[in-house]
């Protein structure tokens, strides 16, 4: 049994509740405004920062590589070819640039800009910067999530997923970050067929399912959020 400390629109916590849906985990969720910086989380984390795993017998592991790479040596070899970090070192390089990618690149460009300023913000006081939403950030970011987009197209149409043959952490990571975007309506999904099916297929899969199904008071999800065929 699993605890995730997370909320629920981190794309960083979102990619790990996937990994762990499709390994099958069992998992309960603890909400965390890592902006409170609680003094009880702040010692799980002194980070505090969003997703912190907990489990019986280890210290708590922190951040979404760690955690990642944490599930891929105690489950990853028994789960064959369902492994989200391939055998082949190769392949892992390619699923760990690309994991770099997203929680780092994009992350800082796109989805983390974009989840602060519409979403964190609204909970947050003012003293730790809560308030309206910065618009010239808010535009920076979106016209970045356009070139990153077309990034994920190219390599959708080169690749059967984005890092090689199979679904794979590389997948998952992407997915999870467009995803909390996606609720923003903040992805010209329009602009990519090869990116939008992509994006189709990995959403179907069961474990998005709970990702799909959380909703925000006063914030209503874009149209293409939770429809399947959008």
């Amino acid at each position: 049994m699993y605890t995730l400390y997370h909320h629920s629109f981190c794309p960083h916590s979102r990619f790990i509740r996937l990994v762990l849906g499709e390994y099958g985990l069992d998992l309960t969720l603890v909400d965390e405004r890592p902006w409170d910086r609680r003094e009880a989380f702040l010692a799980l984390n002194p980070a505090g920062t969003t997703p912190v795993l907990l489990t019986d017998g280890f210290p708590p592991i922190p951040g979404a590589g760690i955690i990642a790479e944490y599930i891929d040596e105690t489950h990853g070899p028994e789960m064959g070819d369902r492994r989200l970090l391939p055998v082949a070192m190769a392949e892992r390089i390619e699923v760990r640039r690309l994991m770099a990618w997203f929680n780092e690149k994009f992350f800082e460009e796109a989805s983390g800009p974009l989840v602060t300023e519409r979403i964190y913000k609204r909970f947050m006081s003012e003293e730790v910067g809560g308030g309206a939403p910065a618009m010239d950030v808010i535009r920076a970011a979106t016209a970045n999530v356009r070139y990153h987009l077309a990034y994920i197209g190219w390599l959708a149409r080169t690749r059967n997923f984005l890092a090689g043959d199979r679904l794979t952490y590389a997948d998952l990571v992407a997915a999870a970050h467009l995803s909390a975007i996606d609720y923003l309506g903040d992805v010209p999904w329009s602009e990519d067929d090869a990116a939008k099916a992509w994006y189709a297929r990995v959403k179907s899969r069961p474990s998005f399912r709970p990702l799909l199904s959380e909703w925000l008071a006063g914030v209503p999800a874009s149209r293409t959020y939770v429809d399947l065929d959008f």
